[in-house]
């Protein structure tokens, strides 16, 4: 189910428009693809961190521009460096009706029979992409590790199919793996009937 963001049709110059609407408490952000030019728009802030965060960065946001009405999903949101707000937002207008491609997380879940055992978890792959209609593509995918013993891995391969999307990613990619402990080498020992040398002791007799 979409999730409606209200959005404002907006001037793209000159570059004092941008600085004020970030006084506003808005971003700026544009629109494009499906049966729509780009167009330049802006979001209120805090407002859509909130949907975000509330629904996922794989929502379809409702949104209306011109008295029309587009389905869109979330392509790229940039954000400050050292304040970590937003600065940019590009959406995405998409057919509901057709399967997209996106990026989806990739969450262990359990505890790894090796891990019991004394061995370590590693996790080489975080994320996969991901082939859906826009409303049914997944926030996150859960793998279970909880069977891996020491010498074990999980690829993707090993996931289970899922009627709602399809894994893009290839599937022989190493998702998780549970390796032996290695034991931290023992410090040097100080050498038998070594003295300390002593900083500014006379050698001499």
């Amino acid at each position: 189910m979409a999730v409606s963001l209200k959005v404002e049709e907006r001037a793209t110059r000159p570059r004092s428009l941008r600085n004020k609407l970030r006084h506003e408490g808005k971003v700026p952000a544009v629109v494009n693809g499906y049966k729509i030019e780009s167009t330049s728009i802006s979001i209120d802030e805090r407002e859509f961190t909130r949907l975000l965060r509330e629904n996922g960065a794989n929502t379809v946001f409702a949104i209306e521009i011109g008295g029309k009405k587009v389905n869109t999903l979330l392509r790229e949101a940039q954000s400050d460096t050292f304040t970590r707000r937003l600065t940019h937002v590009e959406l995405l207008s998409v057919n509901l009706s057709e399967e997209t491609e996106a990026e989806t997380e990739l969450n262990l879940v359990g505890e790894a029979a090796g891990v019991k055992a004394g061995g370590v978890l590693t996790q080489t792959l975080y994320t996969v992409t991901v082939s859906a209609t826009p409303e049914k593509l997944p926030e996150g995918i859960d793998v279970d590790i909880s069977k891996l013993e020491i010498g074990d891995s999980i690829s993707i391969a090993d996931l289970p199919k899922n009627s709602d999307y399809s894994i893009v990613t290839d599937a022989e990619e190493q998702i998780a793996a549970v390796q032996e402990a290695q034991e931290l080498p023992a410090e040097d020992e100080v050498a038998e009937g070594t003295e300390p040398e002593v900083i500014g002791e006379s050698t001499e007799e």
